[in-house]
């Protein structure tokens, strides 16, 4: 195999997968089918979960007993906790807090 074909195919695979991904539900819902509930119930709760997870993922490994005594995490969780309260915007509590916590990081 040429040495740029296994990168190619990378991409090639990837970007498929991300257009099935993409156009699937609409062409599993699109049209005049109504929605199933479950499915909407999900895009509801899928949202809070997602951040929920982010956040414990962020604070897994805290540790307090040494500098900077996970300041940065703290200070980006409440980022996150705001913007969402403010906005209600996934994205953008998302990207807010890691804009925080990634500027914190390096102050620290």
């Amino acid at each position: 195999m040429a040495d740029w074909m296994h990168p190619a195919l990378i991409v090639a695979v990837t970007a498929a997968c991300t257009i099935f991904t993409r156009f699937f539900p609409f062409l599993l819902f699109g049209g005049k089918r109504k929605m199933p509930r479950f499915v909407q119930y999900l895009g509801g709760v899928l949202p809070a979960a997602i951040i929920a997870t982010l956040v414990v993922y962020c604070l897994k490994d805290l540790n307090f007993s040494l500098y900077p005594f996970g300041l940065p995490q703290l200070i980006a969780v409440a980022v996150v906790v705001a913007l969402h309260l403010w906005k209600t915007n996934t994205l953008i509590s998302i990207f807010g807090g890691t804009a925080v916590y990634m500027a914190l990081i390096h102050l620290f």
